[in-house]
């Protein structure tokens, strides 16, 4: 008889790895948790088939506009895997759909969760989902609901993986618009706090490969004593809250704005222009954090495969109505933010171009 049979020849769903208690646990320990990211307008508790939410507020609204956005933490979710440290990339799962749904200018209302693991490990999953929503404290949203599933034999026991999605809304009178965008436009940036959550596969390549723990987590003096590892570890800003307390504070100012990810500021500035224009970025006008110039170096990157690679130091960047440029600032430092002007827009086909080439790197 098989070790993954009874008497009787039965095979429980235990037996065939997947642990209902301790994804009983999990839940139980994670309850504090998204109930402390619970806004007036959650309707009802985790647990059942549906996460409930009151757009009630949306009556005040001109023409309300739902906004979503999905996306992961990519393999920078193998750092935390090999640091043993979970805390911290659930904030990045919050950030990278959160930020999205910004460009619009939207407010993040909700936000659900998968995550998928080989062996499900409570006291892990906690540390996972307890991040989750220390990143939704950060962007305002409730969680509201989410998956964990077990996939043994598909992904290793120590394996997990992390999927977000996250709704908000907007008034359509009141929406970023890359249409808006207009000649004399200044492009101010939002400082990063590292590489964020892209451009990890070639991080890890040349940081990491082939290097043990040990020397990994040893200190680097220009990372500021910190080991390469747990600086590539850092979690992405959540910019939700500096930024529509900007628009607030300073309403039609701010014309569109970028979300720096995957694809670097060549790939991503784009996105908020519109056909007529294009964006010049004055390199050298914002300092560069240390671990993406590490991370750079040890790729030997030359500056304009490194600018369509990382965000190289800016993880957003707003276009900005010229005659309200140090009324923007104001209000973004007011907000706790540190702005730099990095460019502007000019006549053109809707890309990114650069001056002073050579300068960032």
């Amino acid at each position: 008889m098989s070790d993954q049979q009874d008497a009787t020849g039965q095979v429980t769903y235990a037996q065939a790895g997947v642990d209902i208690e301790e994804g009983a646990r999990a839940v139980s320990a994670i309850k504090d948790t998204v109930h402390s990211t619970y806004r007036p307008e959650v309707i009802g508790d985790i647990g059942g088939f549906g996460g409930l939410f009151s757009i009630a507020a949306a009556k005040d609204m001109e023409d309300p506009i739902l906004v979503s956005g999905t996306d992961g933490v990519g393999t920078k979710l193998k750092i935390a895997q090999m640091l043993g440290k979970h805390a911290t990339v659930g904030i990045d799962l919050v950030a990278m759909c959160a930020n999205d749904i910004l460009a619009t200018g939207a407010e993040p209302l909700f936000f659900l969760d998968y995550v998928a693991v080989g062996k499900l490990d409570s006291q892990a999953m906690a540390e996972i989902v307890g991040g989750i929503g220390e990143g939704c404290r950060q962007a305002g949203c409730a969680l509201i609901g989410g998956e964990m599933a077990e996939h043994p034999g598909v992904m290793d026991p120590s394996d997990y993986d992390l999927s977000g999605f996250c709704v908000g809304i907007v008034d359509r009178p009141k929406m970023l618009d890359p249409e808006a965008v207009a000649e004399g436009d200044v492009l101010v940036g939002l400082a990063s706090s590292g590489l964020h959550s892209n451009g990890y596969s070639l991080a890890r390549k040349v940081c990491l490969e082939g290097k043990t723990l040990d020397e990994v987590t040893e200190p680097v003096e220009s990372l500021g004593g910190m080991g390469v590892a747990e600086a590539l570890l850092t979690p992405t800003r959540i910019y939700v809250k500096p930024v529509r307390a900007v628009m607030d504070t300073c309403p039609g100012a701010v014309r569109a704005l970028a979300h720096i990810t995957g694809g670097g500021i060549t790939e991503n500035l784009n996105r908020a222009l519109n056909e007529r224009v294009d964006a010049l970025v004055e390199l050298g006008s914002w300092p560069v954090p240390a671990v993406v110039r590490y991370t750079c170096e040890a790729a030997h990157l030359v500056e304009t495969e490194a600018l369509k690679t990382f965000n190289m130091g800016l993880g957003l960047v707003l276009i900005v109505d010229p005659a309200r440029v140090e009324e923007v600032r104001a209000a973004a430092e007011a907000a706790g933010e540190k702005t730099f002007v990095v460019g502007r827009v000019e006549a053109g086909s809707g890309i990114v171009r650069y001056e002073n080439e050579g300068t960032l790197l």
